[in-house]
């Protein structure tokens, strides 16, 4: 039997309710694949329930649970693959999904990473907030999608299904090559969970890798399945992850960049306080406690990333100044 190209690996921790909904669809619409389960060491039942009902799903046991970054890093390095899909255990995939992906890669060496159409499992007709037509940034480090900006999902109406260069893929379905990841040394530990996949965009952009959006691919996410978006804490990863990122990969007026962040994310608090969520301004005053603590350690990182940088003329890595100003002060809710 020849050997398969892409490793579709799912991360899982206590999930095996998740797995028996969805892990069917991947088995089903992914026979070029070969399929592993990566469990982050689950008390739950759900190794012995995939050994007993899947066996031929290939399973990675990771000694301890050190969230998406770690557990993702442990398990692939047992991984042979040439393309690792990262696939969230709350995915139901499409058929011929992996083709035009599978196809992408092979008629481009210079692209590295890959993401599908991401919908909205509950709602079909929309966009899902993790990733939906591919994702970009803006110079002060805030994410947004095609598809999705801020709390804004637009319907999805075929707009988004054409092939682009985006400047991040979202982690619930992220395709990249192994030796890519291998070069970047995979995600950043310290992230835990949240924005590691934009992370490692980043790096990978900054060495002149290219990432591009399949709107011919389409997966569904249920998004929130681990920590939804009402709970404080992804609130806390979400602000603290973000200003990670931005400290390790802009290229330039990082003081300036770090001061606007602060502002915008004061202002963010307060959107927070109007709508009684107090336990989200305290997530955000955490997150900036302990990003102001691991300053030096990122100051490290971004000194050793930037001395690994070879590409001559940078590109640049955003499209819009502040998508805060556009959004909220311009009105633009749609990419």
């Amino acid at each position: 039997m020849a050997k398969k190209e892409i490793a579709v690996v799912i991360l899982n921790w206590n999930g095996k309710a998740l797995l028996e909904k969805f892990l069917p669809s991947v088995l089903r619409y992914s026979e070029n694949a070969a399929i592993y389960v990566a469990d982050n060491a689950s008390t739950d039942d759900s190794v012995s329930f995939l050994k007993t009902t899947y066996p031929s799903v290939k399973i990675i046991q990771n000694k301890e649970n050190g969230g998406y970054a770690k557990g993702y890093n442990d398990a692939l390095k047992q991984v042979d693959e040439a393309v690792f899909c990262l696939l969230n255990s709350d995915i139901e995939v499409t058929e011929d999904w992996l083709q035009p992906i599978q196809a992408l890669f092979n008629s481009e060496p210079g692209t590295a990473i890959i993401q599908p159409k991401i919908l909205d499992y509950k709602n079909k007709a929309y966009f899902e907030y993790a990733g939906a037509g591919g994702g970009f940034i803006d110079k002060f480090g805030y994410p947004y999608c095609r598809g999705r900006i801020f709390d804004t999902i637009e319907k999805d109406l075929g707009q988004y299904n054409d092939t682009i260069p985006i400047f991040w893929a979202s982690g619930a379905c992220f395709f990249i090559r192994k030796s890519v990841f291998e070069k970047l040394h995979g995600f950043d530990e310290s992230f835990f969970a949240h924005m590691e996949e934009i992370d490692l965009c980043w790096r990978a952009h900054n060495v002149g890798y290219i990432t591009k959006y399949i709107g011919t691919s389409t997966v569904y996410h249920v998004g929130g399945a681990t920590l939804n978006s009402t709970n404080p804490k992804k609130t806390y990863l979400n602000f603290r992850n973000s200003l990670f990122t931005l400290t390790k990969n802009a290229p330039k007026n990082l003081f300036f960049l770090i001061f606007t962040r602060l502002v915008l994310d004061g202002l963010a608090s307060l959107k927070f306080m109007t709508g009684f969520k107090f336990a989200h301004i305290l997530a955000v005053l955490k997150a900036h406690a302990s990003f102001y603590l691991r300053l030096p350690q990122l100051l490290k990182k971004r000194q050793a990333l930037r001395h690994n940088i070879n590409v001559i003329k940078p590109r640049d890595y955003y499209h819009v100044r502040s998508i805060v100003w556009l959004y909220f002060v311009k009105n633009h809710k749609k990419f």
